[in-house]
């Protein structure tokens, strides 16, 4: 399967300490009805880090079950330990997902040649396509080019790459060096465009949760050709874009999701709520993008 277009990188909502899953079904279906390409469960945005391995199921199959195969789910199940990412993988494969996104390993910091055999692990143990999540701020090192086109060349499953290093050089590299088959993914809101411009195959989008058909059809439009549109939708994303990473993710993207009514504002620890003065921030920005 190609990944391609714009896939929200789902918050996921709690209460009382649990999964809301009237919301969470809520959410999606609101997605799925303004356009998105497609959906992420259990990603950095979904609080995965925070969820129990029976809550991260849980999120999955909700996901899957309310998706209904109208839109590919893509579900989170990376683990900087490999035995427990090829068991909520398998979960993923068995649940119905269409396919899983694997982070690095976190805080191990392996070299390149560990991070190879632990993708390889899993890919051994799977059969789902496979896309793989490089973000060396949250995870202390970095997917080298090299690694992804020596995975990609031996284990065709791995089919894709979400890149969030911010860093067009190492993209053109991505794509030069992996070959018109494999898909490179923006797990940045900012870099969508540009990275769509050197071959980019779409998003990975936090914006998405408040903006789905705004990302979707920034993305169509340039499929279709309509530079215009894409940079227009671009520009007109930046200034919430900003205001999504004003504090660590996802805690300005659920707080907004919360002033629209759509969720509480009901964190896990160590993500608490947004302080105060960002809070009047972002109210004013979302009004200013008619979101409130």
């Amino acid at each position: 399967m190609n990944f391609s277009g714009a896939y929200t990188a789902l918050v996921t909502p709690f209460r009382d300490g649990k999964i809301d899953e009237e919301r969470f079904r809520e959410h999606i279906e609101w997605q799925i009805t303004e356009g998105i390409h497609g959906l992420v469960p259990c990603g950095t945005t979904g609080e995965s880090a925070t969820l129990t391995h029976d809550e991260h199921k849980e999120a999955i199959r909700i996901c899957v079950e309310q998706a209904n195969k109208r839109v590919p789910v893509l579900a989170g199940a990376g683990s900087n330990n490999t035995k427990e990412a090829v068991h909520l993988a398998t979960f993923a494969e068995e649940a119905g997902a269409d396919g899983t996104l694997l982070i690095s390993p976190y805080y191990n910091k392996p070299t390149q040649e560990g991070i190879y055999q632990h993708f390889k692990h899993i890919a051994e143990a799977i059969s789902l396509p496979i896309v793989l999540y490089n973000v060396p701020g949250r995870t202390g090192s970095n997917v080298l080019p090299s690694t992804v086109a020596r995975l990609h060349k031996d284990l065709p499953q791995i089919v894709g790459i979400k890149e969030a290093t911010g860093d067009l050089i190492q993209v053109s590299d991505l794509i030069e060096q992996c070959g018109s088959s494999f898909t490179v993914i923006s797990g940045d809101d900012f870099t969508v465009l540009p990275l769509l411009s050197v071959g980019g195959s779409g998003v990975i989008s936090v914006i998405s949760n408040l903006l789905p058909n705004k990302m979707a059809s920034l993305c169509t439009a340039w499929n279709n050709g309509d530079i215009e549109t894409a940079r227009k939708l671009h520009f007109e994303m930046q200034p919430l874009n900003r205001a999504m990473f004003m504090e660590s993710n996802p805690i300005p993207v659920k707080t907004a999701l919360a002033l629209q009514g759509k969720m509480d504002t009901d964190f896990r620890l160590p993500m608490v709520p947004l302080a105060e003065a960002n809070l009047e921030r972002l109210k004013s920005i979302m009004t200013e993008a008619g979101l409130l």
